[in-house]
């Protein structure tokens, strides 16, 4: 057999694009690879215009970065031109050579891109339908806009490039409205934000980025600015490819946080849905929200006592290959030397969130006194149970104070014991994805205050307990704790008395 011996079997360029064009790109993942580009060319400002025309709507993205000339314009518009596993500069996004090619065909049958370096302009497109009515299998790189498209080009800047698609056949479908467009646009707006949260954050950004001209405001997904956020130390770990930066945080309690902070910080899926860990490279974001695989006996799936847990995870610009990052930045996996003490510093985040989410944010540190828990866990051989704790204030002065009526008394708390709605609980919860109302949440001050008197007299009168002994106690004492100026308002009962 004579190994020498070959064929030259170009693909059919018709036939490769559409095939391309399945990759699994949404437009605001691949609005997000030619923003890459953008930054790679050093850009420091992103326009995305989108234009509503019906069938014939556009997006363009602009940026000022240092613009290509016309040879290296054919460069970029060739598809494999660049090997992955050449070495790159270390702030470039990319690695593939297609990001832009693929982006775009996933979204458009026309792609025109316009640079201009040094004040001169290059113009290239491709455009899908002139392929499969060439009958040849040639590659057709066009020069130029189409025609009636000049008007495109005009907002390109003394330096810089446009991206311009048009034909947008796999995002403007038969009955797409106006309104659907919009809908679009707010997708990809909160996508950006963030996926380039951190070239946009701080008082002098390293990218503006504006979508039909209303500057882009940067979604944070740690709160790490939050006082009530908890963080680990950051975490070095050395990989084949480089140094990996881990660390976590879990986020404040519903209980903690402002309305609008609450919303904002669940993302457009939801706060379940948004824990794991956030992948970037470059301190672009790759992927958002993920357990990676990880977890023992079986990979972790998302669930509503861990929503609380987020954990960044940075990896070097060479760590691609080790990483298995796919061409459209969406999949990592971590290698095998780094999967344990991932997996270690995961279950140290989830337990703490864990924590969070049950107690709604009041967890101990240090030497502070732990909070009196109305509710206790049993963990036997048979499972865990949920029982009454009848040392709590409350129940503790009610028994002591029984009598005859003790038997009765313990025997009804026992009912109650056992007819906890677990399931019904579990339930409300995963479908409202926010933990049942307790604590007084929402209830007046004055309800909680005749509560509250109930159990300081009884402690006072009965229990034996100073008036100042009684107070200090409440406050750490569930759901009271959360309660302080009432507590401190609570007045002796002899003089309450004394005073009427």
């Amino acid at each position: 057999m004579n190994l020498n011996r070959s064929r030259h079997a170009p693909p059919r360029a018709s036939a490769m694009i559409e095939s391309l064009r399945g990759l699994g790109y949404s437009a605001s993942t691949a609005l997000a690879d030619l923003i890459d580009n953008s930054i790679s060319a050093g850009a420091d400002q992103v326009d995305l215009m989108f234009q509503w025309r019906g069938a014939e709507s556009n997006i363009r993205v602009l940026d000022n970065g240092c613009g290509m000339t016309d040879a290296e314009l054919d460069k970029a518009m060739r598809l494999g031109e660049r090997d992955p596993r050449d070495m790159r500069g270390t702030g470039d996004l990319g690695r593939f050579g297609m990001g832009m090619k693929t982006a775009s065909f996933s979204q458009c049958r026309r792609l025109t891109v316009a640079s201009r370096k040094g004040g001169v302009t290059s113009c290239l497109r491709w455009d899908l339908d002139v392929l499969v009515s060439s009958g040849n299998d040639g590659w057709l790189l066009l020069e130029g806009p189409h025609e009636g498209s000049d008007d495109l080009l005009s907002v390109l800047g003394p330096n810089g490039t446009l991206v311009a698609w048009e034909v947008l056949d796999r995002l403007v479908t038969p009955g797409f409205s106006e309104q659907d467009f919009l809908d679009v646009l707010d997708r990809v707006e909160q996508h950006l934000a963030m996926v380039f949260h951190r070239y946009l954050e701080g008082q002098h950004p390293k990218l503006k980025l504006t979508i039909n001209g209303r500057l882009l405001v940067p979604w944070d997904p740690f709160l790490a600015a939050h006082p009530a956020t908890s963080s680990s130390p950051v975490e070095r770990m050395p990989t084949a490819s480089g140094m990996v930066e881990v660390q976590w945080h879990v986020l404040p309690h519903k209980d903690k946080l402002d309305p609008g902070v609450h919303e904002s910080a669940g993302g457009r899926d939801g706060w379940t849905a948004q824990q794991g860990f956030y992948v970037y490279r470059n301190e672009r974001m790759l992927l958002a929200g993920s357990w990676l695989g990880l977890g023992s006996p079986r990979p972790w799936s998302k669930e509503e006592a861990f929503r609380l847990a987020r954990i960044r995870m940075d990896i070097p610009n060479s760590a691609d290959e080790e990483w298995k990052i796919d061409i459209r930045k969406s999949v990592a996996r971590p290698p095998v030397s780094v999967r344990n003490r991932l997996t270690r510093l995961a279950e140290d985040a989830r337990t703490h969130a864990r924590r969070v989410f049950a107690h709604r944010g009041q967890i101990s540190r240090g030497n502070a006194q732990a909070v009196s828990h109305a509710w206790r866990v049993d963990q036997g051989e048979s499972g865990v149970r949920y029982r009454i704790d009848e040392n709590h204030p409350a129940v503790r002065g009610v028994l002591d104070g029984a009598g005859p009526l003790l038997p009765a008394l313990k025997a009804m708390l026992r009912v109650i014991e056992e007819t906890v709605p677990v399931q019904r609980i579990w339930l409300d919860t995963a479908e409202a994805q926010e933990t049942p109302r307790t604590g007084f949440a929402g209830e007046p001050p004055a309800e909680v205050a005749t509560i509250l008197g109930a159990v300081f007299r009884n402690m006072v009168e009965r229990r034996g307990y100073s008036p100042s002994e009684a107070r200090e106690r409440l406050l750490h004492t569930e759901p009271f704790h959360d309660y302080p100026d009432l507590v401190a308002a609570l007045q002796d009962p002899e003089q309450e008395r004394e005073s009427q």
